[in-house]
């Protein structure tokens, strides 16, 4: 299909969200097919849906990028950007927001509230993000969507109202009534047929109709005064209402569907043009100047050039593949145009609109429409285009951390070069991914959750042919001393000609937080001072590398106080080993112990899961500090051992039905319980041990 221009009024732009399996795809399937955007309908289910279109959404069945299909309906062209629904691809979502004016927030039918859903709505209230809800799959056995209506209005409050009602549940959907204009239509032979209201639904739909009323009044003053009164309210001003009331989110209207039979597409079709927000009524947009003073920039495509890039895809063979939604001016294929984020040019090269995986040329993109364009230089996800005229900038997307850690390993020594190159593409399009390196020197994926881990480790194998493994982060533990101890380190070797000669004495004490502190006070030159520096290095160097269990030694004192030497053998590298060598025993003899990492966590989780989550954090060691509430949610503060937090992002998901999230940072080092300690020793023998042989 050929997409032809539109004026702002006539462009609308929607993020499907909400928890996996809610049937989002589906949904945004159907409506492009019906539009012609795409050639035939494609199902999740046997990996032949155009939005779900990766090899790792096909093997899974389920949405783990956004997609994104424009299509026209009546007079409007409508953008539908497609999120994931599971957690562990939550930027995926927030980049849908980013994108899109308003959200159509989908539930399933035979379901209740679950995570997902919670967050879109979190994210669309921190967005200001104009809402429908639509009840999906209410063909589906067990489906009650009268239940689900009054679960979203439990959840969410009495802003949620039901706009239509269902006729029929599970295998008896048929159709619904329109609680606005109160007429009835039941899907036959493919098309939705009116009919009377099912007298068996006359007091529902009056219930029902009153609660949207009650909502729409919350709107709007004048329709407030005439229900308060008690006098009617026509259709025509409840649609104005309800249309002002969902724009300025003060409600959001609930839909019913079933996308998999195509029953209650044309009303929501018809709901998104009638209710939520052109670019127009959506603007101005918030953005910095070039003299970094705030401006609001109205939506027109005859105003300054104002770009936001939401999302990008790495491809082996295309290239980079930016995501556009143009704000302000239009955007023309083959120009140039400012990457305000970086200061640099950037050619512009074939726009495109697109329709899942298939894509349309389009020689210009206008204020108000979304669309993408391949391999450009040096722009990233976040990044504002403008133009050096103008030269805007947009506030930066809001991302959480990741706080799930793997060490990665490269599979093979083939794979080694691969690793780095792939590892910084692939960051490209993971805004919730981060690679560092750790104290231990290990490389750590930083990702949302395990799913995270698994889909970045695919794509990394499929598209840039760098395989990795994961593992385990080692802790990274310290050593340090609790006693006071003098030692005697001597090293002698002869060999033809010169021999080497060392020996030293040395003191040990603790010293704490100062790291590792050398001194002398040798007396009457039985240490030459030019030998100094080596004693300090064999300290240093030992200490480094660790005594007790192959961790760095922290936080003591040694003194050299005496020693001998040999006029002709002696020399800087004899009395760096003799000193190592008497670190290494003096430690042994100065009370040893191991210190570990204590984090200091802030974990938010809702009140009926405080007792779970208390419970856990004493079987991982953790100390609770304090209790504190925000945005209606517990925030439980603790201290708790590195070693227990690695996997915590998946466990305290599971724990709290995946609505609990946590930070943590560190705080300080602590000693290892004894019993822990000695298994680490031990396996640290072991491994010299095997390493010795």
């Amino acid at each position: 299909m050929t997409l032809k221009s539109h004026d702002l009024a006539h462009i609308r732009s929607v993020v499907l969200a909400g928890h996996a399996g809610a049937g989002k795809t589906t949904l945004a399937e159907q409506v492009l097919f019906r539009a012609g955007a795409i050639p035939r309908l494609g199902k999740v289910d046997d990996g032949t849906a155009h939005l779900d279109y990766e090899p790792e959404e096909q093997k899974r069945h389920q949405s783990l990028s956004l997609a994104v299909g424009t299509f026209e309906h009546g007079e409007h062209e409508i953008t539908v950007v497609d999120t994931p629904g599971y957690p562990d691809f939550v930027a995926e979502m927030i980049q849908g927001f980013y994108a899109a004016d308003a959200a159509l927030l989908v539930m399933d039918a035979s379901g209740k509230v679950e995570a997902g859903l919670e967050n879109a709505v979190k994210v669309g209230r921190a967005t200001k993000t104009a809402a429908c809800f639509v009840i999906n799959k209410c063909d589906r056995e067990n489906a009650d969507p009268l239940r689900a209506l009054d679960d979203l209005r439990s959840h969410f409050g009495n802003q949620v109202a039901p706009l239509h009602l269902a006729i029929g549940a599970a295998d008896t959907f048929c159709g619904y009534v329109d609680l606005v204009h109160r007429k009835a239509y039941k899907f036959e032979g493919g098309k939705e047929v009116e009919i009377p209201i099912p007298a068996d639904m006359a007091d529902e739909v009056a219930i029902r109709r009153e609660q949207l009323l009650e909502a729409a009044a919350d709107a709007d003053d004048d329709v407030a005064l005439k229900y308060l009164n008690e006098e009617e309210i026509s259709d025509a001003e409840l649609d104005l209402c309800l249309h002002k009331g969902v724009r300025e989110s003060h409600l959001a209207p609930v839909l019913i569907a079933s996308a998999a039979k195509g029953i209650g597409l044309t009303p929501l079709l018809d709901a998104i043009v009638r209710y939520l927000p052109s670019p127009e009524e959506e603007g101005p947009y918030a953005a910095m100047d070039k003299a970094g003073k705030d401006v609001e920039i109205a939506a027109s495509a005859s105003g300054p050039l104002l770009v936001r890039v939401f999302k990008t895809a790495a491809d082996p063979f295309v290239g980079r593949l930016t995501y556009l939604r143009v704000l302000s001016g239009t955007l023309k294929s083959t120009g140039t145009a400012l990457n305000t984020s970086r200061g640099e040019d950037e050619r512009i090269g074939q726009l495109l609109y697109l329709h899942g995986k298939e894509q349309e040329p389009a020689a210009e993109l206008r204020a108000g429409e979304i669309g993408a364009v391949a391999k450009l230089g040096v722009t990233a996800t976040g990044d504002t285009i403008s133009t050096r005229d103008a030269s805007l900038k947009l506030v930066d997307m809001e991302f959480p951390e990741p706080m799930l850690q793997v060490a990665i390993d490269p599979l093979s020594k083939g794979d080694l070069d691969k690793m780095g190159p792939a590892l910084t593409r692939m960051l490209e399009e993971e805004p919730t991914a981060r690679v560092e390196r750790s104290d231990t020197g290990e490389q750590i994926l930083r990702a949302i959750g395990e799913a995270h881990v698994t889909v970045i480790c695919d794509r990394l194998k499929r598209k840039f042919g760098a395989a990795i493994v994961t593992r385990t982060p080692t802790v990274p533990y310290r050593e340090t001393i609790r006693g006071k101890t003098q030692v005697h380190g001597r090293y002698k070797k002869q060999t033809g000609g010169h021999g080497m000669f060392g020996d030293v004495w040395i003191e040990l004490e603790p010293s704490p937080a100062k790291g590792v502190e050398f001194s002398e006070k040798v007396v009457g030159g039985s240490v030459p001072r030019n030998f100094f520096p080596g004693i300090e290095k064999g300290i240093r160097e030992t200490a480094a590398e660790g005594v007790l269990a192959g961790f760095p030694l922290i936080d003591f004192k040694a003194t050299l106080y005496d020693g001998s030497f040999h006029p002709v053998d002696s020399n800087e590298l004899s009395f760096k080993i003799a000193a190592s060598m008497a670190l290494k025993e003096g430690v042994l003899q100065a009370k040893p112990v191991l210190l570990e990492p204590i984090m200091t966590v802030h974990i938010r989780v809702p009140e009926q899961y405080m007792g779970e989550v208390n419970r856990d954090l004493n079987g991982r060691r953790g100390r609770v500090l304090g209790l504190d509430n925000a945005d209606g949610m517990q925030v439980i503060s603790a201290h708790v051992p590195q070693a227990e937090l690695f996997s915590y992002a998946t466990e305290l998901r599971s724990l709290s039905g995946g609505r609990g999230t946590f930070s943590a940072e560190l705080d300080h080092y602590e000693d290892v319980p004894s019993l822990i300690a000695d298994k680490i020793v031990e396996a640290h023998k072991k491994k010299d041990h095997g390493e010795g042989h």
